[in-house]
């Protein structure tokens, strides 16, 4: 197989090895859920849906884990500030999880689309 993964550490770009022969994970941060999904969401989507593949069509065994974040994703960059979910929630009336699932359901029907 020839793939190259960019290490940020090294900054070097570098050969693929599995940890596991024959095995490949991969562990993909998704959406946060308070507003439907945009173009950045998608190019994730696919750019890793294409790795997946490729992997697969080496011949390795693949598990592929994409996270929901549906609690504490504030709304400025530092550790401080307010819940992008909460708000969304107080904004529609809604109760968090009510307001998570119905826009992680959202999320995946439009990538469903691609």
């Amino acid at each position: 197989m020839s793939l190259q993964i960019y290490n940020s550490l090294s900054d070097q770009k570098e050969p693929f090895n599995p940890v596991h022969e024959g095995q490949a994970s991969l562990y993909v941060c998704g959406p946060t859920v308070y507003s439907d999904s945009h173009l950045g969401h998608a190019k994730a989507y696919v750019s890793f849906d294409v790795i997946l593949r490729y992997l697969r069509f080496c011949g390795l065994k693949t598990l592929y884990v994409q996270n929901i974040t549906d609690v504490g994703h504030l709304m400025g960059d530092a550790d401080e500030g307010e819940d992008k979910l909460l708000k969304r929630a107080r904004e529609l009336n809604q109760e968090p999880m009510a307001v998570a699932e119905s826009y992680s359901r959202r999320h995946f029907e439009a990538m469903d689309l691609l």
